[in-house]
């Protein structure tokens, strides 16, 4: 299915895209930029370099080719006085064919010399060009890290970061925790107040809520039957008499 190939493969470049977005660092694109201009001018340089190697040895060729072209001159002039015409003959042809590569040769040579002088002038340029943009690219790294530094501080400062939204989702999270323990001890103290909870510590059979009333019942029907013996105890004349308190105060004043 084209159609479904073709969507997939827009979702996988998305993707790929917007993770290679994230990983790019610019400070080091650029860096890579300026690399790869300084391997092309030093690759303008290597030209040059072997420009004039090659100009350098068409000149020692030329020279070597004058050297025998007077030479040749020289044994055409002993051939004529020797009366050897055609001894002279063969000498001054060769020097004619000398004369031919010695033209050939400074044809190669003007045109080295051409190809050296347009790379020597796109070399100034290039170098120029490296170098503007060498001071260009330190100063969008300087502007980039000015600005990531005031991003990280305002992220901190307004707590819209990453980490500092990890570290808020952390504390309510927690907060979260603390209120639940804290609405838990509260209900179960309530319930505890309350009774409903039974003593898993004491012995005998569970008591239901009938025998905790039945047993509250007797404990204080109990009360009461010590609190009347204490009453009648006190009213049927007991070893201390009970003074009233008007008497109390009529004493004192007889003995005063």
């Amino acid at each position: 299915m084209p159609g479904l190939s073709g969507r997939m493969s827009t979702v996988v470049k998305a993707k790929v895209s917007k993770l290679l977005d994230r990983a790019e660092d610019p400070a080091e694109t650029l860096d890579y930029s300026y690399e790869k201009q300084l391997e092309q001018l030093q690759n303008v340089k290597r030209g040059i370099a072997d420009l004039v190697t090659a100009k350098k040895r068409l000149q020692m060729q030329e020279s070597g080719v004058q050297e025998q072209i007077a030479k040749l001159d020289q044994q055409a002039r002993q051939a004529m006085a020797a009366g050897r015409e055609d001894l002279a003959r063969t000498a001054l042809e060769r020097k004619h064919l000398a004369d031919g590569e010695i033209q050939s040769l400074d044809q190669q040579i003007a045109q080295l010399e051409d190809q050296q002088q347009k790379l020597i002038d796109s070399e100034g340029k290039l170098r120029v060009k490296v170098e503007a943009f060498r001071s260009h690219k330190e100063v969008i790294k300087a502007q980039y890290s000015a600005a990531e530094a005031q991003v990280h501080i305002s992220e901190a400062a307004t707590g819209v970061g990453e980490q500092m939204a990890d570290v808020g989702l952390a504390m309510q999270r927690a907060l979260d925790k603390t209120q639940n323990m804290q609405a838990r001890a509260d209900a179960v103290g309530e319930l505890e107040a309350a009774g409903t909870f039974e003593d898993l510590t004491s012995l005998g059979p569970p008591q239901d809520d009938i025998d905790r009333q039945l047993e509250q019942l007797g404990r204080t029907s109990a009360v009461d039957d010590d609190l009347a013996r204490m009453k009648a105890e006190l009213g049927t004349g007991g070893s201390t008499a009970q003074i009233e308190p008007g008497e109390e105060q009529a004493s004192g004043e007889g003995s005063a």
